[in-house]
């Protein structure tokens, strides 16, 4: 039987970081479906492939094999690209790929198939409203843009990955608007979901509230 906790929010909200602790902590396997659709741009990429053109896209939809390893290691094809997904390249590719209903549809099934059975929390843009619309607990995750930006240059840096703060919240910004206005799967939050706004908060504080929240809705039985 599966156990399902849903983390939306945008981009450099903290799901990533939030959501591997929180994990840790419950004993929930961490997934990250944004890594998902990072692995089909990082193939469009290393193919070459025009994926505007339908026919190339879904072809290459059919071939393609992703997995997420429980230590959150990302396999492309065989291959380990836990690193290289979060390229400039790439991350730039993705939230256009995103929108695309083929993309859409080929991974709601894996991510649906890599938690079926499975005590999860997994994080993305459209979990609670689209993936696992009835997942045991769900949570959007906000800060705001200039908290973001800061964020994720500071995880850039700490990666190797040089960005100025000005290109990241310009980034962050298109993003916002690509993701909460595109027609397929918005981002959005879930009418059941519950507003987290972490901008003045730590990483420490963010994990222990989530946690209580979970552990209030499930009344500390998380799949038992």
């Amino acid at each position: 039987m599966s156990f399902i906790v849903a983390i939306d929010g945008p981009a450099g909200s903290g799901k990533g970081t939030i959501t591997k602790l929180v994990g840790k902590k419950l004993g929930l396997i961490y997934i990250d479906t944004g890594a998902t659709f990072r692995c089909v741009a990082l193939n469009i990429l290393q193919e070459g492939i025009n994926w505007q053109k339908e026919t190339e896209i879904t072809e290459m939809l059919n071939q393609i094999t992703i997995e997420i390893k429980e230590n959150g290691e990302v396999f492309l094809n065989g291959k380990e690209v836990t690193q290289k997904i979060r390229e400039n390249e790439v991350t730039n590719l993705v939230s256009q790929i995103s929108v695309l209903q083929t993309v859409r549809n080929k991974l709601l099934a894996v991510q649906r198939g890599i938690a079926k059975g499975k005590k999860v929390i997994m994080e993305g843009r459209d979990i609670g409203t689209v993936v696992f619309p009835h997942a045991n607990v769900k949570i959007y995750l906000d800060a705001s843009a200039e908290e973001r930006a800061k964020r994720r240059v500071k995880q850039n840096q700490e990666k190797g990955i040089i960005t100025s703060y000005e290109e990241v919240l310009k980034n962050i910004m298109d993003r916002d608007r690509r993701d909460s206005t595109r027609e397929i799967a918005p981002l959005k939050k879930a009418d059941d979901a519950i507003y987290l706004d972490t901008t003045n908060m730590t990483i420490e504080e963010v994990t222990n509230q989530i946690v209580k929240i979970i552990q209030e809705q499930t009344g500390g039985n998380q799949g038992e």
